[in-house]
């Protein structure tokens, strides 16, 4: 009985700093309509600016704690006025939500290469012996969590239930058209909001350090639980995020004790799904007034690459084949040809992203979920059931099929903010069991993994590797952009553009929908084997959340829905961190800062961009030489 209870206390004490996660989702959600993606950051952020302060500049734990709440919700603050409020109504709700996660691996760079990769902690804040309460032995720390969490929770209610300044910011969350036509400064409640939910944060990985050890790479973490608990008691209620917050914490803690602590992740992510799918508005949310899916809102507009003259592109596509056909002979010695393999095997997986989020607009933050299926199905079948590595990236390829169709329908049901987060905690959950499940060897990793074969010919050596790879590279392209020429990529560009448009011309949303995610996911299953093959291993980190994020980072540098353009994102987020080990260290940080640079000043991306540039010069051109044949004939036109 008294086990259960310190079962039950440890877990009431990680779901009050979850439920300060949920509430600072749900303050910058319910004004801004925005999905703060970064807010996870703020907690270990928090924890490391306090851990600094207390310990290297020895400040007392209460000036420590003002000076990192000073510090980060200043930087919110800012970050909120110089790039976030200017690209509300600028970019399209889908580049917003990446620009948040540009954010957190921004934050996560920053912190890697300040405080490096080793976890820091602190002495409890009162006495080092736990307190007997009853036949409970509660930490000192404990006491400090809870109150905090009780003393925010109570001011925040009162604040926005009670005070004008809070039922401000409840009308701008209701109608903010409404609201600033009341007087009421919505820019300022939404700044007011972002610094607020990074306040929270700091709180909640102060109050923490303690009781665990943070580094960079808990930011991500509790960026995910911080979402599954907003999620599950509904985002934009302030009293569900509490709610849903103590519940993860209480819900997780007995799943580990009692069931799996690798699995207890794995468990609560099934539920997520399942909230998502059949009450996508949480389980105490309730829809009031418009649809609580934002992505419904016409916020800004994708970006539409120039059309490129059909005899420019076929001529740099046969340069490049020739290239691509060359390029190992001209790489022999270097040693740089596994790089370019590697890079070949990203370039596979961003095809179908590109066609997935850019076309189809549909925003996958899992899609390294379906490489570790193709990765882990094929890998172990050819481990331990000594199958055929063809038959088990087919084997892989068709369970991902049968795992995209499911997400696909459940795409049917959820759309914009509510699809990322499925798309999310997909990835995050085929992540979890990769390290929990026993035949996957764990976070160990799986060995042994055989080169490919075909037809008994191996591909062992780099050179046979670089042809299988960048052949498929060639088909799956060429493949793309037959489709997005097609009457189907037609369809798909009209579904993202106005999906209730679409379907009232006719379209067939949910199979577009559907082959959209089959299609995407049977590349990154192909992916998925090949890497696990290159390497003749596989692990759940290499294929896991971190990895999703990379290739999104991938796609929007090299130019999301462009077709060809992703693939210089690859190139140079894959290929010069693998050639340069000095580069590996500022890969975070370079990701995150191209992520929200080109997300808000250059949505294009690089390819994007470089066809604006052509566009434009070409057009000047053609009225320069239309001027200097007929000085009048501009005149003339322009008369007309």
């Amino acid at each position: 009985m008294w086990e259960a209870g310190n079962v039950a206390l440890t877990g009431l004490v990680t779901g009050g700093i979850y439920a300060l996660l949920a509430v600072g989702f749900t303050l910058v959600f319910s004004v801004s309509g925005i999905l703060n993606l970064a807010q996870g950051s703020f907690v270990t952020l928090g924890a490391l600016v306090f851990y600094s302060l207390v310990t290297q500049a020895h400040w007392s734990l209460p000036l420590a704690l003002l000076g990192a709440l000073g510090i980060l919700t200043a930087w919110a603050a800012v970050m909120e006025w110089l790039v976030i409020r200017p690209a509300l109504g600028q970019i399209s709700y889908t580049n917003l939500l990446m620009l948040m996660g540009g954010f957190l691996i921004l934050y996560e760079g920053g912190a890697f290469l300040l405080w490096g990769s080793n976890p820091y902690t602190l002495p409890p804040f009162t006495g080092a012996q736990p307190v007997a309460v009853g036949g409970l032995k509660v930490p000192t720390q404990a006491f400090w969590v809870l109150g905090t969490v009780l003393v925010v929770v109570v001011g925040l209610w009162y604040g926005l239930s009670r005070t004008t300044f809070g039922k401000a910011m409840r009308a701008c969350s209701e109608n903010p058209m409404a609201a600033e036509l009341m007087g009421i400064p919505v820019p300022r409640m939404v700044l007011v909001s972002f610094s607020l939910a990074a306040a929270l944060g700091v709180l909640a990985g102060a109050v923490i350090l303690p009781l665990t050890s943070l580094d960079f790479g808990t930011m991500a973490d509790y960026t995910n639980q911080g979402l599954i608990a907003v999620t599950v008691g509904g985002i934009g209620n302030f009293f569900g995020s509490v709610v849903g917050g103590v519940t993860l914490g209480v819900v997780e803690q007995f799943l580990s004790v009692y069931v799996s602590s690798l699995l207890s992740t794995a468990l609560s992510l099934v539920v997520l799904l399942l909230i998502l799918i059949f009450r996508p508005e949480g389980i105490l949310g309730t829809v009031r007034g418009s649809r609580l899916d934002v992505a419904e809102r016409g916020i800004g507009r994708g970006f539409l690459a120039p059309a490129i003259d059909p005899r420019i592109g076929r001529g740099a596509a046969l340069v490049a084949l020739v290239g691509l056909a060359l390029l190992p002979h001209w790489l022999q010695g270097t040693g740089l040809l596994r790089a370019v393999n590697i890079t070949g095997i990203f370039c596979l997986a961003v095809i179908g992203l590109d066609l997935l989020t850019g076309i189809a607009g549909q925003v996958s933050l899992g899609q390294a979920g379906f490489m570790a299926i193709g990765g882990y199905t094929a890998g172990i079948l050819a481990v331990r059931a000594h199958v055929a590595p063809w038959a088990g990236t087919l084997a892989g390829v068709a369970l991902s099929v049968a795992v995209a169709l499911l997400l696909g329908l459940a795409s049917v049901r959820v759309r914009g903010m509510y699809l990322a987060i499925s798309t999310l905690a997909f990835g995050i959950l085929v992540e979890s069991l990769g390290n929990g499940l026993s035949i996957t060897n764990g976070p160990a990793g799986l060995l042994g993994i055989p080169n490919f074969s075909l037809g008994g010919y191996v591909f062992a050596s780099e050179t046979a590797l670089y042809y299988l790879i960048w052949g498929l590279v060639v088909v799956a392209l060429f493949a793309a952009l037959n489709l997005i020429r097609s009457h189907r990529g037609r369809a798909l560009r009209a579904m993202h553009i106005d999906q209730a448009g679409a379907e009232a011309l006719g379209v067939n949303t949910v199979r577009y929908k559907i082959q959209a995610f089959v299609f995407s996911a049977v590349l990154a299953s192909i992916a998925g084997s090949l890497y696990a093959f290159s390497f003749q291993y596989l692990s759940p980190a290499m294929v896991g959340s971190q990895t999703s994020l990379d290739l999104m980072t991938m796609l929007v540098v090299g130019g999301i829905g462009t077709g060809v353009g992703p693939l210089l994102g690859v190139v140079l987020l894959t290929f010069l961190p693998q050639v340069s080990q000095s580069l590996a260290s500022f890969k975070l940080l370079a990701e995150g800062l191209m992520l929200v640079v080109f997300l808000r000043y250059l949505p294009g991306g690089l390819w994007g961009t470089v066809l604006q540039g052509v566009s434009a010069a070409s057009w000047r051109w053609w009225r320069a030489s239309r001027a200097w044949t007929d000085p009048t004939r501009l005149d003339k036109e322009a008369d007309a």
